[in-house]
């Protein structure tokens, strides 16, 4: 072969190699896990259990492209009591974990009772299936699975601890069980920083929020605690690791409620600021360059209609993070009783999920504004959780 055929040859060769790459770049999915529970529903702003319920249904959705598409739905335990953070996805996007910590009492099929279940399914299978169901802690709630993919912690709301599991490939295994308050403090959310070195745990029961210390696959309680708001729930810590976010429930559905935000950098770490939001903040998430945060709030939107304090649909609010001050950019009414929410990877698209309209909504979040695509993606029971790898894993 000739100098010039050959440099011609390798240079096709070269080209092709390229775009398969791009072709399989651009192919690869991007997961959202959605998890839907179906064993309530409101009836008059009363949480009201249904008789014989079908199963709940974790849904896989792939949002790499708009719309996005449902991978597959895979009947599996799901729970709409804690915050909207029962799933959790390992950075490579190879496992989804889903907490299911709520059952219907077998001495009361009208009342609700505590379970322990953790549900792992494969995402590289196709289509993605469950391959364990594992028990954590009673109440399973809120958990996250660190930067490097090796630990998961899950926050259980019924007995005060936070299960411990480590993952080796496919392999969930549980390793330690800490506590971080009494029965009444309901651990609801745990989530671990960037560095994998530290994690906050919501006690919305204590009024505090529990500091772990992780070190070689270790996880220690600190004697201190922060204080953020009152009844704290669900919480994020931004990509960079410069500061966190804690959603405060408070104590009556009626009154405006607050977000605290956490200076991770401090030392020691504390609470340095408050903003008020409005009703019941569920969602709460920072975009995955940590220029923003996301609030969602029910905004009295699960009361009865003929409360003083209904109004027709919640509320997205996006803040623009000014060091540890965030300053509201922008807004947009979403749909009754809502819940979690997901940006897609580039910050272009924001979902939030609704357990009364039983679906999604799409939001597009550009020029920093906020606009409804009108796009709606139904789901399968009362979406009440969801998450993707970059929700988890920065």
């Amino acid at each position: 072969m000739n100098s010039t055929l050959f440099a011609r040859t390798a240079l096709a060769v070269c080209v092709m190699a390229l775009a398969g790459a791009w072709a399989a770049s651009a192919g690869a999915a991007e997961f959202l896990v959605v998890a839907n529970d179906n064993k309530v529903v409101l009836v008059n702003g009363k949480v009201t259990v249904v008789d014989k319920p079908a199963p709940d249904v974790v849904a896989v959705l792939d949002i790499g492209q708009f719309p996005p598409t449902v991978v597959t739905e895979i009947n599996a335990p799901a729970t709409v009591l804690g915050p909207p953070l029962t799933v959790a996805i390992t950075p490579d996007q190879s496992l989804a974990l889903v907490t299911g910590g709520s059952r219907i009492d077998p001495k009361d099929p009208k009342k609700q009772a505590p379970d322990n279940k953790l549900t792992v399914i494969d995402l590289k299978a196709s289509p993605p299936k469950t391959i364990a169901t594992l028990e954590a802690g009673k109440g399973a709630a809120g958990l996250s699975v660190n930067r490097k993919g090796d630990m998961a912690l899950v926050a259980n709301r019924n007995e005060g601890t936070v299960s411990v599991f480590s993952i080796k490939g496919k392999t969930l295994t549980k390793t330690d069980t800490v506590s971080v308050g009494d029965e009444k403090s309901n651990p609801s959310h745990a989530v671990i920083s960037p560095d994998g070195a530290t994690a906050l745990v919501t006690l919305d029961g204590a009024h505090k929020v529990a500091i772990l210390h992780i070190k070689d696959g270790k996880v220690t309680v600190d004697k201190r605690a922060l204080a953020a708001g009152v009844r704290p729930y669900g919480a994020d810590i931004a990509a960079n690791g410069r500061v966190a976010a804690i959603a405060n429930l408070g104590v009556s559905a009626a009154d405006n409620h607050t977000v605290s935000i956490v200076d991770m950098q401090a030392k020691p770490i504390r609470v340095v600021n408050h903003i008020t939001v409005g009703q019941t903040p569920e969602g709460i998430l920072f975009s995955p360059d940590g220029e923003y945060l996301a609030v969602h709030i029910m905004n009295g939107s699960n009361q009865s209609p003929t409360s003083p304090f209904y109004h027709a649909g919640g509320r997205l609010l996006l803040y623009r993070m000014d060091g540890t001050t965030p300053i509201l950019v922008a807004a947009a009414q979403t749909g009754h009783w809502g819940q979690g929410i997901a940006f897609s990877s580039n910050g272009l698209y924001i979902y939030t999920q609704h357990m009364v309209e039983k679906n999604l909504m799409a939001f597009r979040f550009q020029g920093g504004r906020l606009e409804d695509t009108g796009h709606r993606v139904p789901m399968k029971g009362g979406s009440a959780a969801m998450r993707t790898a970059g929700y988890s894993a920065k």
